[in-house]
């Protein structure tokens, strides 16, 4: 009957948003095809359609994550640690959404040098599960089932790793974009994770968590902002925040790495001399942000300090050789950054 029920109230909040599409602003852009419809209502934005139909028909085109492959392909052990990744499917998004101002035909060599196909950019979203002294640790939740249709499937990536929901038993988040917060509520708006601790970077909290960021943030976003708040207010009775350099558990410290967002967080997990860094959307690509780590993306909120902690922390893990998980990066996101010709290259585990 609840289910019932909430595909018609789902069918009810499309329809409202159809009617309203005049007034949507440029939603594609920063967002999805398949937004989640509850957070858009009521919101005074427009919709660049061209765009939009263009993304809805690359998202059809390409096939969701299958169970077979639902687990990524990344696996290590630090001392005590095991971790891997998951595989939440992928995103689709347009280019002139990503490299916005960017010289187009400067972005297309490194593109091709790097060997991606053209048309649409499809990052991979990788889910970092971490198992260590009794704790199931998820580093950011997902997209969820509103977000896009060849994302969300993180709840088949955990049951492929023989890891039931009830089972986690914290999830820290990078930050608060579509693509790694709204995965925490399932089908049905309740918590997907019933017996997890929620942790977050207290600025990132701050930043979304105020009711006056969905009309001071830029019109393309506000919708994110409105996603992310309902989330927070969902969790907000158990969740803990922390500041950048705090050890928030065993193991694992938070690494300030702002300008993505306001508060991005990345975290350094290390086990004697062994350490490996989840970096989150800090450094969102393995193409352009490592040919051009100053460069700014799109994504990006702040650009300028984004690329300045892009080449903070790329310098840094090619310096100490540190293991990486790139949020976006393929081949279940785990490698390494080498220096090349004054830039950096991601180094794929299984290439290494």
């Amino acid at each position: 009957m609840r289910r019932a029920f909430l595909r018609a109230k789902r069918h009810r909040s499309n329809a409202q948003w159809g009617l309203d599409l005049a007034k949507c602003g440029d939603l594609y852009k920063f967002t999805s095809v398949n937004m989640d419809v509850p957070d858009l209502v009521g919101e005074d934005m427009t919709v660049n359609r061209r765009e939009f139909v263009a993304g809805l028909v690359a998202g059809a085109l390409v096939p969701t994550t299958s169970l077979a492959n639902a687990v990524g392909q990344g696996q290590l052990t630090l001392g005590d640690m095991q971790v891997m990744t998951l595989s939440d499917g992928h995103l689709t998004l347009p280019r002139s959404m990503l490299f916005a101002g960017l010289e187009s035909d400067a972005v297309d060599q490194i593109l091709q040098t790097r060997g991606v196909p053209d048309g649409p950019i499809h990052p991979p979203i990788n889910v970092t599960l971490m198992r260590h002294g009794g704790r199931v640790v998820l580093f950011d939740a997902g997209s969820g089932p509103g977000f896009q249709n060849t994302a969300g499937q993180l709840t088949n990536a955990l049951d492929a790793a023989g890891v039931a929901p009830e089972e986690v038993s914290h999830v820290v988040f990078t930050h608060c974009h579509p693509d790694h917060l709204w995965g925490v509520l399932d089908d049905f708006d309740d918590p997907l994770f019933p017996n997890a601790e929620y942790l977050m970077g207290e600025a990132e909290w701050a930043y979304w968590f105020d009711p006056n960021t969905a009309s001071t943030i830029s019109g393309d976003r506000a919708s994110m902002a409105v996603g992310a708040r309902r989330r927070l207010e969902v969790m907000e009775e158990r969740l803990s925040r922390f500041k950048g350099g705090q050890e928030i558990l065993p193991g694992v410290a938070a690494h300030a790495s702002y300008g993505h967002t306001p508060g991005h967080m990345s975290f350094e997990l290390r086990d004697g001399q062994q350490s490996l860094l989840i970096g989150g959307d800090a450094i969102g690509n393995h193409h352009v942000s490592f040919a051009k780590p100053e460069w700014s993306i799109g994504t990006d909120q702040d650009g300028e300090l984004a690329g300045k902690t892009r080449v903070r922390l790329l310098d840094m893990l090619a310096h100490d050789q540190m293991q990486m998980i790139g949020y976006h990066f393929p081949n279940g996101g785990i490698g390494r950054v080498e220096t090349v010709q004054g830039a950096y290259r991601f180094v794929p585990s299984h290439d290494s």
